[in-house]
């Protein structure tokens, strides 16, 4: 008779299946998902102790390209020669779509803003260079405000968004969004949630550190983006002069 199989071996066969069809890595909350939709009978703990030092256990086969990510080795150089973003072939005339463009996600996030994450009680898109600053024109600006009926009357906060369409620049997007707090309160980055992972995990560190606020969302899907929150925005203080130097430039469209 064979030798028959541990449990734990089991799971870490069905890991490394997994991993050989995701050659981007996988998230380790995704991949004890995947183990359990391939046997439902193996217990959340008996997963988390075969699986959580995989990169440990086949040091050469399986490494973390960021935190709390597996990917195989023979991945690596791939993913690293990959472009950030794939051109993508034209359809026929008669099937092709309206190109999406940044602009068209500005408003969706702006009532998100108000309605759904509740940071602002006003929201508004702006991009293009409005400020007439080198430092950059948020995409999305709104404001947050006491109502008459509250019973605790607060600041009046400021609150920016940043939108980036595609995987390029993602740092560079990181780097307008700290630019924006010298005049908000919170500012936010908006990336698109098929960034590699590795980025979005780069972006999480760094947003957490600086106090950026960081959504993820499809940008695919204009009617329904589904953004998503990741980091929350700390508040700061801003400088009040170049809070009123904007400010003054877009305040019959912010405050109504």
């Amino acid at each position: 008779m064979g030798k028959s199989i541990s449990i734990t071996e089991q799971i870490r066969i069905i890991a490394i299946k997994t991993l050989e069809n995701r050659p981007e890595g996988i998230r380790y909350s995704d991949l004890v998902r995947e183990i359990l939709k391939e046997n439902n009978t193996f217990k959340p703990n008996t997963i988390n102790g075969a699986t959580w030092d995989l990169d440990a256990t086949y040091p050469n086969e399986i490494y973390k390209p960021a935190r709390g990510v597996f990917r195989l080795l023979k991945f690596k150089e791939i993913i690293a020669n990959q472009p950030d973003e794939q051109p993508i072939a034209l359809l026929p005339k008669t099937l092709n779509k309206k190109a999406i463009k940044e602009e068209d996600f500005y408003k969706p996030f702006a009532d998100w803003l108000v309605n759904e994450l509740e940071e602002c009680t006003s929201a508004i898109g702006l991009g293009g260079n409005i400020f007439k600053d080198k430092w950059g024109t948020p995409d999305v600006i709104g404001v947050r405000e006491s109502k008459r009926s509250d019973i605790i009357q607060f600041t009046t906060e400021i609150i920016v968004g940043e939108i980036k369409t595609d995987t390029n620049g993602l740092i560079t997007a990181f780097g307008q969004a700290c630019a924006y707090r010298i005049f908000s309160h919170k500012s936010y980055i908006v990336v698109p949630n098929n960034s590699q992972l590795e980025d979005i995990s780069r972006l999480d560190t760094l947003c957490r550190q600086f106090g950026i606020g960081l959504i993820l969302f499809d940008n695919q899907n204009i009617e329904a983006p589904n953004f998503e929150i990741r980091v929350r925005a700390i508040k700061s203080e801003p400088d009040m002069f170049f809070v009123n130097k904007n400010l003054k430039q877009i305040e019959d469209r912010l405050f109504k």
